[in-house]
């Protein structure tokens, strides 16, 4: 297969689960290479994601490697399968790479958690705060611009109406629900619009309020998407760069304690919509 100009992060994760099965076995890309019939440069490109790898492939590799785990085989063995160009192609020369590598990443989860203590989640949000958080970009994006990443995000939120459903958990620190990224008018329509998604069955929506004692994650935002199985969950956070992926099994770790250390420190979803439907009210 050609080299890949750009490859996505998904196929990133690809090469670079079969580099930790190798690794694991104690095998090197030469000698991987030569279980493949192919050469060391080749086994380096579908290792880092430059190069696709055929189902087949995966199996013979996941044989020579003495993988056991037949799910995390499988899950991989889909991966590699899976040629589908998802509709955040049409934004390919838009916008930022890791904004499409997101929806990707959105669109194969299995369930996902979100942290959120600066803006509302980007799956939450009107179409009227959206415009407002990419406006304030420096420099300023061109209008017609602006209105293609406002579309994007807007398609974004697809994800939760789709069946079967995706489990979405989002944990808002109260800062976000007051902070007004345009005026009164956009920031309440922004409180009722969560109220509305927060019915939805497959999401919850849970706050945390200014005044409960020992909350000290003002710093904890970030996106946990599951993957097929465990091992291939993957944790999204904004810099101020743009977006990283982690997908090491320690980071990983730590971020799962650190959503439940957050989500204990909220109220339950029923408190967290009495509580938004009050701030709607004083607005």
């Amino acid at each position: 297969m050609p080299a890949r100009m750009q490859p996505t992060a998904r196929q990133v994760r690809m090469g670079a689960e079969l580099r930790k099965l190798r690794e694991a076995a104690g095998l090197t890309s030469r000698e991987a290479a030569r279980l493949l019939g192919t050469n060391p440069a080749q086994m380096s490109q579908i290792e880092a994601g430059n190069a696709g790898v055929s189902k087949e492939r995966v199996r013979r590799l996941a044989v020579q490697y003495a993988c056991a785990d037949e799910e995390l085989v499988e899950a991989l063995v889909e991966m590699a399968a899976d040629r589908t160009r998802g509709w955040w192609e049409e934004y390919r020369d838009v916008l930022p790479p890791e904004f499409l590598d997101l929806a990707e990443l959105e669109h194969h989860a299995t369930f996902m958690q979100v942290i959120a203590t600066a803006h509302v989640p980007g799956l939450l949000q009107t179409e009227e705060y959206a415009r407002a958080v990419f406006g304030y970009w420096v420099p300023p994006l061109p209008g017609t611009e602006l209105e293609r990443w406002v579309a994007y995000r807007m398609r974004r939120q697809e994800v939760l109406a789709r069946e079967p459903s995706v489990p979405y958990e989002a944990v808002l620190h109260e800062s976000v629900l007051r902070t007004r990224v345009a005026d009164r008018r956009v920031a309440r329509a922004q409180l009722d619009a969560l109220l509305c998604q927060s019915e939805r069955p497959n999401v919850s929506v849970r706050v945390v309020p200014f005044d409960v004692d020992g909350f000290a994650g003002a710093s904890s935002s970030f996106v946990y998407a599951g993957g097929r199985v465990p091992a291939l969950d993957t944790v999204q956070r904004d810099t101020p760069y743009g977006s990283a992926f982690l997908d090491a099994s320690a980071q990983l770790l730590v971020m799962r304690t650190l959503f439940r250390k957050v989500e204990s420190a909220s109220l339950d979803p029923s408190r967290s919509r009495e509580f938004i439907h009050r701030l709607s009210k004083e607005m």
